[in-house]
């Protein structure tokens, strides 16, 4: 939304007729649901084009590639975007998918509720006939649940569309923090396929491997790396780090001269983000996020650590639990209280330095 906030502001400088079209073709093109459980949504109406006081969005990362059975799909990435009232920062914060929850019961699916690890709250509202649609608002009903926090607006991003975007950049600046060999992917005859793709194919097969460094990566590397997290230091905790990365990084890219000086490519970002989200904006249209987001930059996108970037483990039941620390439920409360610099201030150790 960032991104897609600062190419307004780019097509701004065209006037109102080039303002207009890239608005028609962003709203034709981003499939549009209610995903928001209605106990998640902020009450507050909108006030003109610039929305006032916080903003608050709920993102959620789902791969569906390899999935043959629409009831079986879990969210394993769960990112909130806090924007304070100033609008003169954004803080990303990801929950851990193995975190211990209780999920409340959800009619519409027939699940009863109980505890269980938070990834599977989507998996849950999809069943019998709930789509996407329902797995996003159990999931929401959940977070809200878990730490209070009410939203502006909720994305569901799918991974294999999330690649069109970098696709239509061109490539991102990444820098790998640690190297690895990828567990999903293998080069044959020199060509990136899922292994699970590669299985059934002839030909020269290498692994995958990525090296310490800040480079160029295309699309499928960028998003490869992000989803690695066996072998890594702090396991799930570096892959949320590393897709907390990618953002600040695509938007990085978005908004370099390469990007906001082609309308050509303008157009294919755009058109590569209409494929790769379902959007619910709540009460606001996505114009007005857009003019009220359109001035925040790439650095200004700060990371935030739940559990001080610590796995907590826990288990009950033969499960394997992450549980969340107190401090992590006072980060919570500072997002709900639009307090975060102050926490910050506080507990200055949670506020990821790395790029």
């Amino acid at each position: 939304m960032t991104t897609l906030g600062a190419l307004v502001l780019v097509v701004a400088a065209g006037g109102f007729y080039a303002v207009r079209s890239t608005m028609v073709s962003l709203t034709t093109n981003i499939e549009q649901k209610s995903l928001l459980d209605e106990g998640s949504k902020k009450v507050d109406e909108p006030s003109g084009r610039s929305l006032d006081g916080p903003i608050d969005l709920l993102f959620l990362g789902v791969d569906a590639r390899l999935r043959t059975d629409v009831d079986d799909v879990r969210s394993d990435s769960i990112i909130i975007l806090h924007i304070p009232a100033s609008h003169d920062q954004a803080y990303l914060i990801s929950i851990p998918r193995d975190s211990k929850v209780e999920i409340p019961a959800w009619p519409k699916s027939k699940y009863r509720g109980g505890t269980d690890k938070i990834n599977a709250a989507f998996q849950f509202g999809v069943r019998n006939g709930g789509g996407w649609e329902g797995g996003a608002q159990l999931m929401s009903k959940t977070i809200t649940k878990l730490t209070g926090i009410q939203f502006d607006g909720m994305a569901i991003i799918d991974f294999n569309g999330f690649k069109g975007i970098v696709d239509a950049l061109g490539t991102v600046n990444y820098c790998i923090d640690q190297g690895t060999t990828s567990t999903h992917m293998v080069y044959v005859d020199g060509k990136p396929r899922w292994k699970i793709e590669a299985r059934e194919m002839d030909g020269k097969k290498t692994p995958i491997i990525y090296k310490e460094g800040c480079q160029q990566m295309p699309g499928w590397a960028a998003l490869d790396y992000s989803r690695e997290r066996y072998g890594f230091d702090n396991g799930d905790y570096d892959r949320q780090l590393h897709q907390r990365q990618l953002l600040k990084a695509m938007a990085q890219k978005a908004t370099s001269a390469g990007v906001i000086t082609n309308p050509a490519k303008i157009r294919d970002v755009v058109a590569a983000a209409g494929k790769s989200f379902i959007l619910d904006t709540g009460n606001a249209s996505i114009e007005d996020f857009l003019f009220t987001l359109k001035e925040l930059a790439a650095a200004d996108l700060l990371s935030l650590k739940v559990n001080k970037g610590t796995f907590t483990g826990g288990g009950s039941g033969g499960t394997a639990y992450e549980v969340l620390l107190p401090s992590t439920m006072q980060m919570f409360a500072a997002v709900k209280n639009d307090t975060v610099g102050t926490y910050l201030l506080e507990n200055p150790e949670v506020l990821d330095a790395s790029r």
